[in-house]
């Protein structure tokens, strides 16, 4: 799994999530990136999964700036080919507050703190975390779905007496 910026998938997208680049401090691991490996992104800003891609070539070193650099400077030189597997509209990205509680990733965090996990370029993912979230981004792809699994909230009338509900009420 990827964490980025907005910034960064911005410029991924434009390239049709044909490459990843990755900073210097993460040589050793983009040099294990095999062909067929596949990544999801995470938006950090944002709490969004919006897209996977598959490695379809091993890594490459390019100094050239495709991606905005980093605070510190960097430019993502340690690159990988990659083919776009699913790509998300802004509108249908899945939403990480709610799938975050049943990532296996997450558990060892603090609930209230989940979002910590993700700091960091690159993340190993449990196998059952990227099916979960494969499974849940090829839902979301469909053109007719529900806003939430089990329909849209309906609050019959404006009376609504548990605080949960007015919560969800807002959401949906």
């Amino acid at each position: 799994m990827m964490s980025v910026t907005a910034s960064y998938f911005e410029a991924v997208r434009e390239k049709n999530l044909s490459i990843a680049g990755l900073t210097k401090s993460h040589k050793k691991r983009v040099q294990r990136m095999e062909i067929g490996d596949r990544l999801i992104y995470f938006i950090v800003g944002e709490l969004v999964f919006p897209a996977i891609a598959t490695i379809t070539d091993t890594y490459f070193v390019d100094e050239s700036a495709l991606f905005p650099e980093t605070s510190d400077g960097e430019i993502f030189p340690y690159r990988v080919k990659t083919k776009k597997d699913y790509l998300l509209p802004e509108d249908r990205r899945i939403d990480a507050r709610l799938i975050a509680p049943r990532l296996e990733y997450l558990r060892k965090w603090p609930p209230e703190k989940w979002p910590l996990a993700f700091q960091g370029l690159l993340h190993l993912v449990p196998k059952a975390d990227f099916l979960l979230l494969e499974s849940e981004i090829r839902r979301a792809r469909r053109k007719k779905r529900p806003l939430h699994p089990i329909g849209k909230f309906d609050s019959y009338g404006k009376d609504i007496n548990c605080e949960f509900d007015q919560m969800a009420s807002k959401v949906y």
